[in-house]
């Protein structure tokens, strides 16, 4: 049976592709269809919650808020209305999140590699990290953290000289900070540390939680990622004269890279909403924040919502900006 070879020409052919604008269009309808139904929810709750005679609505935000908050890293003041408060928490979210993804990722590729290394040592000490840090709960080792800080290191008036300008005790770590065009030094005191800038133990609990729970995970996204290489292509670079330092860098991170990527897209985004556990260690982030809000003015709900919207902004702002990090690093095929 013969087969006309216009038809196969045709049917075998790369597939029709919808415009890009039918795809926009498409898109932005589905927005705006689930923001007209978010809106109807918040709208039908807070009117279900007026007729039971609570109090609802976000007009709150604009009452002075009334309390302090201990640590912010925006100027806030008392007298200062609700969102101000809540600026300042998400600032201190942030300010924790931002080191933890940096530091996270520097400790996790460390003890990814070090899973891989040839040394029985070296090997043990990366899994055995791994293991530790990846099955005792992240509240338990905040705690950890924070007990650690404040229990075991000496006074202020006694801090230990860590390196030149840093000083570690109980009221936290001071270091050198560039202040009216030069580095303003810390100096120990008789009191205390005085100059420079410093962090609170709490911050510093909840930074060091997040960072190392997080470094075992993107550990093992290091190491899977790099075994997914085909060990010809390290072959391959050796016999061409690359030491193994040369064909890691060259050959097997760039392609290890769009396996890499992804995955730890998941553990930023992990690590940025588990810093609502800094809330046990009495650092004022978010939901510390918020919590005493609804705590003065019983909006619950509105607190609630709060909290929700801002965590779903960070998340897809963090993906969005891993996405096309990876759209950059990932290997096309030819053709």
């Amino acid at each position: 049976m013969s087969v006309d070879a216009s038809a196969t020409r045709e049917t075998s052919g790369p597939p029709r592709t919808r415009p890009p604008l039918f795809a926009w269009f498409f898109q932005t309808l589905l927005v705006l269809a689930l923001v007209a139904l978010i809106a109807w929810l918040v709208s039908n709750t807070l009117a279900h919650l007026r007729e039971r005679g609570i109090r609802a609505g976000f007009d709150f935000l604009t009452q002075p808020a009334g309390f302090e908050i201990g640590e912010s890293w925006l100027s806030y003041e008392s007298s200062q209305p609700f969102w101000s408060a809540f600026l300042a928490g998400l600032a201190n979210t942030v300010r924790v999140a931002l080191p933890g993804i940096v530091l996270a990722t520097l400790l996790g590729t460390v003890i990814g590699l070090g899973r891989l290394s040839r040394n029985f040592l070296l090997r043990s000490i990366s899994t055995g990290c791994v293991e530790l840090l990846r099955n005792v709960p992240l509240l338990v080792q905040l705690l950890m953290w924070y007990f650690a800080l404040t229990e075991l290191l000496p006074a202020s008036n006694d801090a230990v000289h860590v390196a030149p300008g840093i000083f570690l005790s109980k009221s936290g770590l001071s270091f050198p900070w560039w202040e009216a065009g030069g580095f303003d030094w810390p100096m120990a005191g008789e009191l205390n540390v005085i100059g420079g800038a410093s962090v609170t133990p709490e911050f510093l609990a909840v930074w060091m939680g997040l960072s190392t729970y997080t470094a075992a995970f993107v550990a093992e996204t290091v190491r899977a990622g790099i075994q997914s290489v085909s060990a010809g292509q390290l072959h391959a670079a050796m016999s061409m004269g690359l030491t193994p330092r040369q064909a890691l860098r060259y050959i097997v991170m760039p392609q290890a890279l769009r396996v890499i990527v992804p995955s730890i897209t998941n553990q930023y985004l992990n690590l940025t909403k588990n810093s609502s556990l800094a809330v046990a260690v009495g650092y004022p982030d978010l939901v510390s924040v918020a919590n005493t809000a609804l705590n003065q003015t019983g909006r619950a709900f509105e607190c609630i919502a709060v909290i929700m919207s801002v965590y779903l902004v960070l998340s897809l702002l963090t993906s969005v900006l891993m996405n096309r990090y990876n759209a950059r690093v990932a290997l096309r095929g030819a053709g």
